[in-house]
């Protein structure tokens, strides 16, 4: 049972993950800074955060409380990537370290206790926060991408008016 959990989990967060790289793969490096106004987040800095936010919480994950004393949270909110290539790159790195992590976790550590912000929970706990938060972040990166790319957006799923082709086509298989 816990290995088919962790399993379906890790599909999950891979998922995640092929999502935001292909609205990333649609949008030019002045798209992904793009704000809907000074209050918004790009998606750049949504990465940025992502970004911050992965490498602290999985970093020693079994072991050192999820939020790392290095960790400048508010600064993942200012400023952004210079290039396209840059944020790839730490996209790249955020996930590497989230995936290692969960590559840890087993049927004998998954109810571990970890910590997160000096607040207990077990590690399954723990790897729900995060499947949770990022899901967010990811949905909020396609919104922000359809807005940006708007009539050339490239669907992500089925798109709109193509539900009935899509089934039938699922039939067939």
């Amino acid at each position: 049972m816990e290995r088919a959990y962790l399993e379906s989990t890790i599909q999950c967060y891979k998922g995640l993950k092929r999502q935001g790289e292909r609205v990333l793969a649609q949008l030019t490096n002045e798209q992904l800074h793009w704000r809907y106004n000074e209050e918004s987040n790009s998606i750049a800095i949504i990465a940025k955060h992502l970004h911050g936010n992965m490498l602290s919480r999985w970093t020693d994950f079994l072991t050192t409380d999820g939020e790392k004393e290095w960790r400048d949270r508010d600064r993942e909110f200012e400023g952004d990537y210079s290039s396209k290539e840059a944020l790839l790159e730490a996209w790249e790195e955020g996930w590497k370290v989230c995936f290692d992590a969960l590559n840890t976790v087993n049927k004998d550590n998954l109810f571990q206790i970890v910590y997160i912000r000096e607040e207990p929970q077990s590690v399954l706990d723990a790897i729900q926060r995060q499947l949770v938060h990022y899901s967010t972040h990811i949905g909020q990166i396609i919104y922000i991408g359809k807005m940006v790319k708007n009539k050339e957006w490239q669907c992500l799923s089925i798109p709109r008016g193509k539900s009935r082709e899509f089934n039938e086509q699922m039939k067939k298989k």
